[in-house]
């Protein structure tokens, strides 16, 4: 059971990094035009009709469905998503390193 949820999980998250990736590619082009980019990212939703959703715990995946979602909202501008998506890129990247403090061999060395 606890392999299914987890297979579920990951192919949610996996979903969501796609349409994120697809998002942030058409946001950075220099020939943007948001009818073209709401287009597009309607057609990107139907990932999510052949995947479950899942909850999701780490404020990673909390930010990557809050993204895609307001990629989604027809309300939001070119700079606004492209904002959040460069915020949510720096959470992804702030995961990955650690302080020299928290590192075993820096504490070794003292």
């Amino acid at each position: 059971m606890k392999n299914d949820e987890k297979a579920l999980r990951v192919k949610y998250v996996r979903a969501l990094e796609k349409f994120t990736n697809s998002a942030v590619n058409a946001l950075k082009r220099e020939d943007f035009d948001l009818t073209l980019f709401r287009e597009r990212m309607q057609k990107n939703a139907k990932i999510f009709e052949k995947v479950q959703a899942v909850f999701l715990d780490s404020t990673y995946t909390k930010a990557l469905e809050l993204f895609v979602n307001e990629c989604l909202d027809e309300s939001l501008d070119q700079k606004t998503l492209t904002s959040k998506a460069n915020a949510l890129y720096k959470l992804k990247n702030n995961q990955s390193y650690k302080k020299d403090k928290h590192k075993i061999k820096f504490k070794d060395e003292y």
